[in-house]
């Protein structure tokens, strides 16, 4: 039962959606760097929800960095983030105790922690839990952006809506840092902003797909085989909650091509390599070539919805009617994007730390 990931940086995960608290550590990171607090608060910000288009539920996040930090600065030792939960109502969860909810980890939860696992909001499975990761991503993307390397993610498509894609990469990146609802068309905005409006009046939920830009990246990042930059990056975004698909640069298009139309050539450009294309989103034999870093991960509905669905009392063994109440999103697509960079950040620096060293990061 292990909820650590990474080698030279790594974070250890934990707490419940309803618990007192939940949290997060983060060791490796070199001594000497510097935490920005209203950096990582305006982070968190990003991923609280907004309006009808967000869960009912309101958590401020007053975080708390326990240890690891003294006088603004990293010690070197490992860093202990809490955030309380405030906002909690486990009654609304007291009549489907014994139900697996469709789409959820009830039943699945059971099977492997026979009945002890808190089921109160999800317990350890809620994308409540995600507010520590952002906690700890965003000490992540301080140290890279001081490094020259920017992450960006936005909502590339929202049930068939589609926003356009990465263009100018590093201004779109830096445009999308502050924004709430992150696309990078308007009008595309506001047509998904609407979607998800529709699926709350309906009681249901829709889901999408969230491109994400890496800036910056040096080339010779990764290993060839069980620890590429593709193998790495998607060991940590498949453990984000929701979602069910990654691909890389062109990804599944690549089905669509001849190799002349695949390749990406290589040029000569104010004496560096780089290639004319970018189809394999910056990663060749598992190793950054120095070109942006592109993927895209898909997204599932928010399983949580007001429509009476099947489902078994798995506790009884009979088959029952779920018709659930509580407070839940009718997507979470916007809120997932900070989730999204906050991982990729933590995948890069301890990638990073593995092939510089961990001062390297400082």
């Amino acid at each position: 039962m292990k909820n650590t990931f990474g080698q030279s940086v790594s974070v250890t995960l934990f707490g419940e959606s309803h618990g007192e608290e939940i949290g997060i550590v983060i060791d490796g990171l070199s001594p000497g760097i510097e935490i920005d607090e209203e950096y990582i608060a305006q982070k968190l910000s990003l991923r609280r929800p907004k309006g009808r288009i967000s869960t009912a539920r309101k958590e401020t996040d007053p975080f708390r960095i326990l240890s690891g930090v003294h006088n603004g600065m990293t010690t070197g030792t490992p860093i202990c983030i809490l955030i309380p939960n405030g906002d909690t109502k486990s009654k609304d969860y007291s009549a489907l105790e014994n139900l697996a909810r469709p789409g959820h980890a009830d039943y699945s939860a059971q099977c492997k922690y026979h009945g002890f696992q808190d089921k109160r909001g999800g317990g350890h499975f809620s994308g409540r839990i995600t507010a520590p990761i952002v906690a700890a991503g965003a000490i992540a993307l301080k140290v890279l952006e001081n490094k020259g390397i920017y992450i960006g993610t936005h909502i590339k498509e929202c049930h068939g809506i589609k926003d356009r894609g990465f263009e100018n990469i590093l201004s779109d990146i830096k445009e999308l840092s502050n924004m709430e609802f992150p696309v990078l068309c308007k009008d595309s905005g506001d047509k998904i902003h609407e979607e998800i409006l529709l699926a709350a009046n309906d009681g249901d939920s829709v889901g999408g797909i969230l491109e994400t830009a890496v800036w910056g990246i040096p080339a010779g990042v990764g290993e060839p085989w069980f620890d590429s930059v593709e193998s790495v990056l998607s060991h940590i975004l498949f453990s984000v909650p929701a979602i069910k698909g990654v691909e890389f640069g062109i990804g599944f298009d690549f089905a669509k091509k001849r190799g002349s139309e695949a390749n990406d050539s290589f040029k000569m450009e104010n004496g560096d390599v780089v290639t004319v294309t970018n189809n394999n989103g910056g990663i060749n034999g598992g190793i950054t070539n120095g070109m942006p870093i592109i993927f895209s991960c898909v997204v599932k509905p928010t399983p949580s919805i007001y429509k009476q669905q099947k489902t078994v009392d798995y506790i009884n063994k009979e088959d029952a009617t779920l018709n659930l109440g509580g407070r839940h999103d009718p997507a979470i697509i916007h809120r997932a994007r900070i989730v999204i960079d906050s991982v990729t950040a933590l995948a890069l620096c301890d990638m990073l730390a593995q092939r510089y060293g961990t001062d390297w990061l400082r």
